[in-house]
């Protein structure tokens, strides 16, 4: 038998082999069996007829063993093939998407920013048709880049999976995400400072944040109380989100999680090119998240 696919790697070089020696050891059998029989003399001829059938047997016994090893041989070689074809599908199918996510962002999203940017800046007479031209243009690209994100996440989606549609979290939507806090125990406050209006994305990301940090409280820290504190940055640059509580409850157990909550958090965060710390202090412990504006975009 070869070795067995390794689904989760990127290398698809392993390709499963059958080798088996099934029919090699039958044949080293099959051989010492006809040795037996050279070396065994013929007289009396009963004794011969007894050796022969003795033989024979053995033989048919060898070539039942050999048949049933290779076939069940092949069924596990088959099996590991298809998975290793299914693999080999489905990373073929997640680069092609990503690479039809590639062209959307720089090709769609790309002329309707750059349309934008183009009507604004025409002045005098013809100013106001080149606007309502790109208008048009930004409709029609949206429409575009909706029908692509549509048609991708189809087939991301399982034949029977049904994912809810919801409207997007934005600051507004804060309050609520404080209160269902208390579902878990978490006795939870919102304070807002120096606030200013924020990107869809940038409020998206800072509930997010928030969501995560009040389930993480509730996990590891129990029934306490957490303070959630957004504020926002001089001159619309940003906003600094922080969540602290004081530290677990002292008959609370935490429970672990999978690993991935703030690991996920942290890289979401960092694509908008912000940063986010975590840090024990000595009246608890304390998550802070920078989400910058990103202007050049």
């Amino acid at each position: 038998m070869g070795p067995k696919p390794r689904l989760g790697r990127m290398d698809f070089a392993d390709r499963p082999v059958l080798r088996s020696r099934a029919w090699l050891i039958a044949a080293g059998l099959l051989l010492a069996i006809a040795l037996t029989l050279t070396t065994v003399g013929v007289d009396p001829p009963r004794r011969t007829v007894h050796v022969a059938a003795v033989a024979v047997g053995a033989a048919l016994v060898v070539v039942w063993w050999a048949v049933r090893r290779f076939r069940r041989q092949r069924r596990e070689h088959e099996e590991e093939l298809t998975a290793w074809a299914a693999e080999r599908a489905a990373q073929a199918e997640r680069l092609r998407i990503a690479r039809d996510l590639h062209d959307l962002a720089s090709h769609g999203l790309g002329l309707i920013t750059v349309r934008a940017a183009s009507a604004r800046s025409v002045v005098g007479p013809d100013g106001e048709a080149e606007r309502a031209a790109a208008l048009v243009d930004i409709e029609r690209a949206g429409r575009q880049a909706t029908t692509e994100l549509r048609r991708m996440l189809s087939v991301l989606r399982g034949p029977g999976d049904e994912v809810p549609s919801r409207p997007q979290d934005t600051v507004r939507d804060l309050p609520g995400i404080v209160e269902a806090a208390r579902a878990s125990g978490v006795t939870a406050t919102l304070e807002f400072a120096d606030m200013h209006p924020l990107s869809e994305g940038l409020e998206l990301t800072l509930c997010a944040v928030v969501r995560e940090a009040l389930a993480n409280t509730a996990r590891h820290a129990g029934p306490v109380r957490a303070h959630v504190v957004v504020r926002g940055d001089g001159d619309g640059d940003g906003v600094t989100v922080t969540i602290s509580n004081p530290g677990a409850s002292p008959d609370w157990t935490p429970q672990p999680g999978a690993g991935r909550g703030l690991l996920g958090l942290r890289e979401r965060v960092t694509a908008l090119g912000g940063t986010l710390h975590t840090q024990h202090t000595e009246r608890g412990f304390r998550l802070t998240a920078h989400l910058p504006e990103r202007k050049d975009q």
